[in-house]
């Protein structure tokens, strides 16, 4: 039994992580290096001999951005087969009874808990930032920081099952759902008391948004794709252990006959 959740997980993980992947190496990365490109922009005339080492960098260029796409690939599809190991595969197991709803709305609550504990609670402190950021907490601090918003996210979403699970039978979903959002405040009054980390930098603030939009999009992209391949391997499974049933009813009413 444990087995089949962990492979459910893991395959789960490979497709959302290979899709993720596509995504940083077709989207991501060229809008990265466009950033990086705009803050290092050289308005210095260049004549035939410069011309001919501009040309020799954009060719390091390529092969840069050639092998840095082969590791967001792989990268991603690592990543999803962590988060889908872990968290569709082992956590889910365990989970699994507790968690709201039937079928294949499980995982997508699954998926929105991961979501929150893994980035949505730690960036109410440390929101994402572009590459090239200067930030003024140091780094061992925002880990402290990104680490206890973490366990924090974690055990905000078990407290909100909690309740929503007491709730439910004597109050109705709708009341044991609004009642069960409430604990997601104290997320909020975390980010409130946690230390300010201040941010600068040098590109336009209009590309600064757009790159952050970029990372918080392609996160919720990974999670949505571990929840919706995560959901529709456990339909099929239902439905081949379900066929293999009838199938065995069938034939145990017809040795019968």
């Amino acid at each position: 039994m444990f087995t089949s959740y962990l492979k459910r997980g893991v395959k789960a993980g490979v497709i959302a992580g290979l899709i993720f992947g596509l995504f940083m190496a077709l989207v991501a990365n060229p809008l990265v290096l466009f950033a990086d490109e705009l803050g290092q922009v050289d308005h210095h005339a260049v004549d035939g001999h410069h011309k001919e080492g501009t040309d020799s960098a954009h060719h390091d260029s390529a092969v840069s951005m050639t092998v840095t796409n082969g590791v967001s690939i792989i990268s991603g599809v690592l990543w999803g087969l962590l988060l889908g190991g872990v968290i569709f595969g082992i956590a889910f197991y365990f989970l699994e009874p507790a968690i709201p709803g039937t079928g294949g709305m499980k995982s997508y609550l699954l998926a929105v808990a991961g979501f929150v504990t893994v980035s949505g609670a730690p960036w109410l402190v440390l929101p994402p930032q572009p590459p090239g950021v200067e930030q003024a907490l140091p780094t061992e601090t925002r880990l402290i920081l990104y680490g206890g918003m973490m366990v924090a996210g974690a055990l905000v979403c078990l407290l909100a099952g909690f309740v929503f699970g007491r709730l439910r039978d004597a109050n109705g979903r709708i009341i044991a759902a609004i009642i069960a959002v409430l604990p997601f405040g104290l997320l909020v009054i975390l980010a409130v008391l946690s230390p300010v980390n201040s941010v600068e930098s040098s590109l336009p603030p209009e590309l600064t948004a757009g790159l952050t939009g970029m990372i918080v999009f392609g996160q919720a992209l990974l999670w949505l794709l571990l929840a919706g391949a995560h959901a529709r391997l456990h339909r099929r499974q239902t439905d081949r252990q379900a066929s293999e049933i009838m199938t065995s009813h069938t034939d145990a009413t017809a040795t019968a006959d």
